[in-house]
């Protein structure tokens, strides 16, 4: 279902009926690095995905798990862009310029040939391996794992149809890397749909440069912070004018990556900047909202569970709305959660939100599920629960109790039909 009416609300059971329902949850991070050159080896391993079902195979006693494969009529390719804003300096650490990594996955005119991307690079998982379980999400085991062996199902460097295409952004949730966005991002190309990835460096545990250098985490606190958190988001935004910016100069013909290294053959030819839309999880969909709320260029947004106010200065006060939850916005909006992550600020900040009759706002709730439902541990925590390397409370803290074989195509399934409604591909 796309939506109903203007300020309305769903409630989706397992089964996609409508339901009630509250709880709470959060997230945060600590610690503080610089950029680090890292290297590790690249294991192979096999694993099954079997009947829409998930299964993992070891090697060397470590866990594969496996990205759930895209339904579109379309193979996929992929690749990396390096993007310099030579006239914003660094947030975090410093430096006089402003370096993102993005990742674009595209409708391929031909796959054979072109190597299947791995979803970490072996420097960028090591790094993961150190933070995330530690710091971020310590639901995740903190061994047993080979995260460098889990593929994408998009080929490296294949040549893009020579088709405009509506392009869409992602940003993903506050230090999170933008690679455990990667199945809902080959979905939506598959489907049509180019797809541009974001990292936000010095947010996330590993961001790897095309040198081989990985910078680390480096914010000055925890992202729940009032006076981080609003440079958090600052940051974000800027990030995403420049990767429209480059994208233009893409369309254009020229390489906008700043090593100018190859670009897949037809690329510049698949954007359609004219219909552009942005879709993220928690600060990413902070983010994205407010994204559209400032940049006329896009045209729709999914906001996955972010908060759409500024952390009180104060702990017991309410804090500042967003401009756009303050003023509504003209164009179409999803804000779609879950039953398990709810709080008083998330509650009131989705509710002003709503309140703008004028607008095009619509939520949608997924029950039996938490907050990093919307990404890549969607598939992978019910994995590590089968391979006794995660327990069944931890998963469902991650996640939620929902079964992957819903919860992953009610995800897909409410994300697409909402671009196909509002930006549509040929």
């Amino acid at each position: 279902m796309v939506g109903r009416q203007t300020g309305t609300s769903e409630h989706m059971s397992r089964a996609g009926a409508p339901e009630r329902g509250t709880g709470s949850g959060g997230e945060g991070t600590a610690g503080v690095t610089r950029r680090a050159v890292t290297t590790s080896a690249f294991l192979t391993a096999a694993s099954l995905f079997v009947g829409g079902g998930f299964a993992q195979a070891r090697v060397a006693d470590d866990v594969t798990v496996r990205l759930p494969a895209p339904t579109g009529p379309h193979r996929t390719g992929v690749t990396t862009l390096h993007l310099v804003d030579q006239h914003r300096p660094d947030p975090w650490d410093g430096s006089a310029a402003r370096e993102v990594m993005v990742t674009v996955f595209y409708p391929a005119r031909a796959v054979r040939g072109y190597p299947i991307a791995p979803q970490m690079t072996p420097a960028a998982a090591e790094k993961f391996t150190a933070f995330d379980p530690v710091y971020l999400h310590r639901e995740l085991p903190a061994s047993g794992v080979d995260w460098a062996a889990t593929m994408t199902h998009s080929h490296t460097g294949a040549p893009a149809q020579p088709v405009r295409r509506p392009v869409l952004l992602y940003t993903p949730g506050g230090g999170d890397p933008r690679t455990v966005g990667t199945a809902l991002a080959e979905e939506l190309a598959s489907h049509g749909y180019v797809v541009v990835t974001i990292d936000h460096p010095g947010e996330c545990g590993a961001v790897e440069y095309p040198d081989g250098t990985v910078r680390e985490y480096g914010l000055p606190g925890t992202p729940g912070e009032p006076r981080v958190f609003r440079t958090v988001i600052g940051a974000r935004l800027a990030d995403t004018r420049l990767v429209l910016d480059k994208l233009a100069m893409l369309a254009s013909g020229r390489n906008p990556d700043a090593g100018a290294r190859p670009l897949p053959e037809n690329l510049d030819r698949a954007l359609d900047l004219r219909r552009v839309g942005v879709y993220g999880h928690s600060a990413g969909g902070t983010t994205a909202a407010q994204a559209m709320y400032e940049d006329r260029r896009i045209d729709a947004a999914v906001n996955l569970e972010g908060y759409l106010d500024y952390p009180p200065d104060t702990p017991g006060e309410e804090g500042e709305l967003l401009p756009i939850a303050r003023h509504g916005v003209d164009r179409p909006l999803l804000l779609f959660g879950t039953d398990g992550f709810r709080d008083a600020r998330f509650d009131r900040s989705w509710s002003a939100m709503l309140a703008h009759r004028e607008g095009c706002t619509r939520r949608r709730q997924l029950g039996d599920a938490t907050h990093w439902v919307f990404t890549d541990y969607a598939a992978m925590a019910p994995q590590l629960q089968a391979a006794g390397l995660m327990t069944a409370d931890d998963r469902t803290k991650l996640v939620g109790a929902i079964d992957p074989a819903t919860s992953v195509p009610t995800v897909r399934g409410q994300v697409l039909a909402f671009f196909t409604r509002h930006i549509p591909s040929p």
